[in-house]
């Protein structure tokens, strides 16, 4: 069967041919009156034209692929992060590439080259640590990346991400209006951002209120319910008091119910717990979990309006710090301090 070309398609719409391709391209159709537009495309509907990407790219010097780098696709916090960036990617006329890096720094410097080596235009960065070789090396060669979620310390690249203070903060005045003063905070790992600034913002919080922070505040080794129930079982082992806690994120928290669960304490009977990010389904859970809620999808989004642009003109200035609203969702995992049942 032979292919259908552009041409044929400017020809059945009466059209010259570089109208209908300004007509067919996201980026360019709004330079063509909206009466052509619809003509050109109910053409291109008939005939079955497919555009071809490669022809395209070598008429641009571009591929039209963006690179997604994850830490961990089967964490739920992402699914709606990717969504967001596709959508917006799509639109503008550009395939997105998933890659995840296992949370492996060597898979991740792997897989970029990898998309760089085949004409990858830019990259939407979710797995950025605090101190970033890689990461710096992109920023220094100026190849078109925007961090999401997590920050690095150079902050050399554009970033978006939820305003995590403001998140805590909520949290933290949710407890304390509880009347919880022994709060602890099993956060994430130290070497993340996200891991860094939850942690100085809980320690604030607490210290605004009064309220102890003094081997309350103990980093995770990763954000996974593993880790999350390693910490808080460390906790429970310590012999410190606390009756709530605030977690670096929802898996954590989860980890951190079912050491509460081991070590017989009840949950929010014995300890109030807050997670953070608000995956779906929280409301399921028993109890449903008390989060914070980031706009995951428009974190997404956001990035990749912010990479089309730099892709469209280097020159665009300094890397932006996007820092979006978050809120917090209160369920039944928290409850006023002192509220458990006797123990039999």
């Amino acid at each position: 069967m032979q292919r259908i070309k552009l041409a044929d398609v400017a020809r059945a719409a009466g059209v010259h041919p570089g109208t209908a391709s300004r007509a067919l391209n996201p980026q360019t159709r709004e330079q063509v009156n909206p009466a052509t537009v619809r003509r050109v495309a109910r053409a291109a509907q008939r005939l079955g034209y497919v555009p071809n990407p490669v022809a395209r790219g070598l008429r641009t010097a571009r591929s039209f692929l963006i690179g997604m780098v994850v830490p961990d696709v089967t964490n739920p916090l992402f699914p709606p992060m990717v969504r967001g960036a596709e959508k917006v990617l799509t639109q503008a006329g550009y395939t997105l590439v998933l890659t995840d890096t296992d949370n492996d720094a060597a898979t991740e410097r792997r897989q970029i080259e990898l998309l760089r080596a085949r004409g990858t235009d830019g990259f939407i960065v979710a797995t950025a640590r605090w101190k970033d070789e890689l990461l710096a090396e992109i920023a220094a060669a100026g190849v078109p990346a925007v961090l999401v979620n997590r920050n690095t310390s150079s902050a050399a690249l554009p970033y978006v991400g939820g305003d995590e203070r403001t998140g805590v903060r909520l949290a933290v005045d949710h407890l304390v209006a509880l009347r919880h003063r022994r709060i602890a905070h099993l956060g994430g790992p130290a070497n993340t951002s996200t891991g860094r600034e939850r942690a100085a913002a809980f320690r604030q919080a607490v210290r605004q209120h009064g309220l102890p922070s003094a081997g309350l505040v103990r980093a995770c080794a990763a954000y996974t319910e593993e880790a999350g129930g390693d910490a808080a079982a460390r906790l429970i082992d310590s012999g410190q008091e606390f009756t709530a806690v605030v977690a670096g994120n929802d898996l954590i928290a989860f980890g951190v119910l079912g050491a509460l669960t081991r070590a017989g304490l009840s949950c929010p009977g014995d300890v109030s717990l807050i997670g953070f990010n608000d995956m779906p389904h929280l409301d399921k859970l028993a109890p449903p979990l008390t989060s914070v809620a980031l706009p995951l999808a428009e974190m997404g989004a956001q990035a990749a309006r912010i990479l089309l642009a730099r892709v469209a003109g280097p020159d665009s200035g300094p890397p932006t710090q996007s820092l979006l609203g978050v809120a917090l969702k209160i369920r039944a995992s928290t409850a006023e301090a002192g509220t458990s049942p006797p123990r039999r």
